[in-house]
Formats: C-alpha cells, structure tokens, sequence
C-alpha cells in the first residue's frame, strides 16, 4: 500500500475502480479525467474513453488534460466527431459507465445541477445539464463524484437534472428510464452505493481515517450503511505510480 496520499488522490483512485476492462466509459469532467488514465493503467487497459466534446481514446492523452475541450484530447484519439456521433452512442445503449459530479444529490441518487432555492426565484442559477442528463437516463451505470457536505446530500434535491432511482423502488423503471442508475457515489469522507428494494444510497466503504458518526453528521438524510461495511482500500504504489504519471504537476491531486 502506497503510505501517503491526498483525499483528493484517493478520490481518483476509488473511480479509476469502477471502471472495468474493455468498457466503453463517458468520462466527463474534473476527476474522473484523471481517473479514467489510472484505470487504463492499471486493470482496465482496453477501457475506451468518451467525451462530450466529440472524442473517443484508448490510449490517456500524452498532454496535461484541464478540460475534455484541451488540444491534447484530440492529438492520438482514436475518433474525433461531433457532440451527436457520441451522445448517440448512450442511445444506442453502447456506454457501460458514466461519470457526473453535481451541486446536490439525494437519497435516490437524483442529482440537482441546476437550481439552489426553487425555479422561480433560484439563490443560485447553475449550469444545468449538458449531457449529465443523458448519461444518467441512458448509461448503463451512473457514477457520481462530489464533496460529502450536508447542503449536498440532501434527502431530496430541489431540482432534479439528471435522474437517480427518482422515487425509489423500481420508479425508474416505470418511467421508461433505460439505463441502470447510479452504482456508485465517491465523496471525500466514504463511497456510497444502492441497497435494497428501494435503492436508498447506503454507506458501504469509510475512506480511511472517517467513522460513521462523522457520515451521518453531513448527510441530509438518516443515511444507513450496508451489511458488510468495509475500509476504503487505500491507494497501492501501482495506482499511486499510475497517477503520477497522467497528473505529472499535481493540478487534480
């Protein structure tokens, strides 16, 4: 096990493991950027990358990635289209993962990147959905990264952009929804997944060096944890060396 790390580093890492060998990944921005390279090389080294920005990679670019949008991106992809030729792909039912990050999430794994304080009269007007809604609907597993703070994960989002298990059960279902929802939600202080028949986000790894009590004090709901609640698995040397290589100035770490 590799001794020292950041939480932000145990982040990627903890991403970089939802992905698996030969997928076909909706990347996205921030994090899972980085992530995406460590899994490519580590255990999942046929993984392909998709971008919004019209792209699609095997290899992890060469260059410092800040956005999907960077000229790097584009040197020594395996395809360079349009924002249609990929979004089609999710339709099409052609992306097994892909990755989101959001202002609130709830209990659902509905996630809110739009309004703070009501449509009418917002405290605050975000960015909306891009094609967050669009991976959520369609892909066929949702991962979100974001920071664990009460204000964020909220028993119930006041707007929902891009759509969890809605109101749980098999509500997603019955809304003609194709994709499979949310497996997994990173945050800072432990990972979350659904459990049960309602698919309730339940704590099921604590990052190390945080309790259950300090999860519960910033989750917005009654948060359970799952049977078998395990550690995080810190970051090997192997992940840390990997890392490194694709963030060679430290900017996402």
């Amino acid at each position: 096990m590799s001794e020292e790390y950041s939480t932000q580093e145990l982040m990627i890492i903890a991403a970089a493991r939802e992905i698996k060998d030969h997928e076909r990944i909706f990347v996205g921005m921030r994090l899972p950027i980085t992530a995406y390279g460590v899994a490519r090389l580590t255990h999942a080294p046929n993984a392909v990358g998709l971008f919004e920005s019209g792209v699609a990679r095997y290899e992890p670019a060469e260059g410092m990635l800040y956005t999907m949008c960077d000229g790097p991106n584009q040197e020594g992809a395996a395809w360079t289209c349009g924002l249609i030729q990929i979004m089609g792909m999710l339709s099409g039912g052609r992306v097994h993962a892909g990755f989101i990050g959001g202002a609130e999430i709830d209990k659902y794994g509905n996630i809110n990147t739009s309004y703070i304080g009501g449509i009418e009269n917002p405290k605050v007007k975000l960015p909306g959905s891009g094609g967050a809604s669009d991976i959520a609907a369609m892909a066929q597993r949702l991962i979100a990264i974001m920071n664990h703070e009460k204000h964020r994960l909220v028993d119930r989002v006041e707007f929902i952009t891009s759509p969890g298990f809605l109101d749980g059960g098999d509500a997603r279902k019955r809304a003609g929804l194709p994709g499979g929802g949310p497996s997994a939600v990173i945050t800072d202080r432990a990972v979350l997944r659904p459990y049960g028949e309602d698919n309730e986000l339940h704590l099921s790894t604590l990052h190390p060096g945080h309790s259950e009590k300090e999860v519960r004090e910033n989750t917005g709901w009654d948060i359970k944890s799952v049977p078998d609640l395990a550690e995080t698995t810190a970051p090997t040397s192997k992940e840390m060396d990997a890392l490194h290589q694709i963030d060679k100035d430290g900017y996402w770490r």
